[in-house]
């Protein structure tokens, strides 16, 4: 006996028109999932990392505020500000030594002046600086900064700064009420500082560029690795370290390191990041990544409330009585009040961050409650992620 493969159903093969239309229905059909699902933010490499040399310097100087309206510094009470004067107009010729206590104005003050100095400045390029009083002065409004050489970390002088300083608040006064607005102690002045030393940094006789991440991480590094290579089409990256990348200058660019530079820094890159939640419990802000990831938990938050109420009451004796007293009578009222309306909610498995704050706002929790909630919740070991307290 033959066994029969026939088939008792008739069925057709699908024509070439029918496979045409399902293979567009597919296509279709994953393109809207592709536009429906986030796309991963790109970043350049100029905006998540440093070039190592390419970097700002900080500026420091001590100087002197004049023309002030009777609002600086009380010289018997800052001395240094007295001392200050008194040099300043010895090195002019003036000898005030001798007159000591004569010395009573109040249209000086001693400020500490604050400048950064920009990568690459060169001598006689503009800095805008900062004025900050450092004695009892009331207000730097109409002050002019005298001359005040500006400091780096060596101690040695990079600028030199003077001009007209122009604050953002101001103080009125009257004899019984004042106003201020802003802080008018402390002010700026636009390309107040001129430079007069360059750093040292020959950019062109680099052989190696170190790229500096600012968040450091290992994935990072290596994708701006990888991104550096398919662009130079060469293994001239290399992650040393979760914040560093070491980049070997190719040939083909010889001292163009301002081309290389340039090409590397407009490339994109992924950046990745742990999870993490950052809570600072002064000011209750709570910061949560889109990675945070919980378990299934079960959350219940009640709040308890109890009022005391003292309602003293007077006793008097009756009329025509003897030996009585007026007393006072205390009366308290305790009142305990729970809010039952707070049930027990269930956040799944893998659940988001839109999801688990969802959740959680529909138990109608504030942030205070919320911060001793998502620690609760990473002590029972249900949350993958880190929490930092601030």
């Amino acid at each position: 006996m033959k066994a029969d493969y026939r088939s008792h159903s008739r069925t057709r093969s699908p024509g070439p028109a029918l496979l045409r239309l399902a293979a567009a229905a597919a296509l279709l059909w994953f393109g809207a999932v592709s536009l429906a699902m986030p796309a991963a933010a790109a970043s350049r490499i100029k905006d998540i990392a440093d070039f190592e040399g390419v970097r700002e310097n900080l500026l420091v100087g001590y100087g002197l505020v004049v023309g002030l309206n009777g609002t600086g510094d009380t010289l018997s009470k800052s001395p240094f500000t007295q001392q200050s004067l008194v040099a300043m107009l010895e090195r002019l010729g003036v000898n005030t030594r001798d007159n000591l206590t004569k010395l009573d104005t109040k249209n000086i003050a001693a400020v500490m002046v604050t400048a950064t100095l920009k990568p690459f400045a060169r001598q006689g390029t503009r800095l805008d600086i900062s004025v900050n009083a450092l004695g009892d002065s009331k207000s730097l409004q109409g002050g002019t900064l005298l001359v005040t050489p500006l400091l780096g970390a060596d101690g040695e002088v990079y600028a030199v700064a003077q001009g007209p300083v122009a604050i953002g608040g101001f103080t009125a006064k009257g004899a019984a009420e004042t106003v201020t607005k802003g802080t008018p102690t402390t002010g700026r002045i636009a390309n107040g500082a001129i430079v007069e030393r360059e750093v040292g940094f020959d950019l062109a006789k680099m052989k190696n560029v170190k790229i500096a991440l600012r968040n450091p991480d290992l994935t990072t590094a290596r994708r701006i690795a990888q991104a550096i290579n398919r662009r130079l089409k060469s293994k001239a990256a290399s992650p040393l370290d979760p914040a560093t990348v070491l980049l070997t200058v190719p040939t083909s660019y010889g001292r163009n390191i301002v081309g290389l530079l340039t090409d590397i820094e407009q490339l994109t890159v992924n950046p990745d990041h742990i999870a993490k939640i950052v809570i600072d419990e002064q000011s209750g802000v709570i910061v949560m990544g889109d990675r945070v990831r919980i378990s299934t938990v079960a959350i219940a938050q009640g709040n308890l409330t109890i009022r005391i109420t003292e309602t003293p009451q007077v006793s008097q004796p009756g009329p025509f009585t003897t030996g009585g007293a007026t007393r006072v009578v205390p009366r308290t009222r305790v009142r305990v009040a729970e809010d039952a309306e707070r049930k027990l909610g269930i956040l799944k498995q893998g659940v988001t961050l839109q999801q688990m704050v969802a959740s959680l706002n529909a138990l109608g929790i504030g942030p205070r409650d919320l911060i001793s909630i998502l620690q609760a919740v990473k002590a029972a070991g249900a949350m993958q992620a880190d929490i930092e307290v601030r």
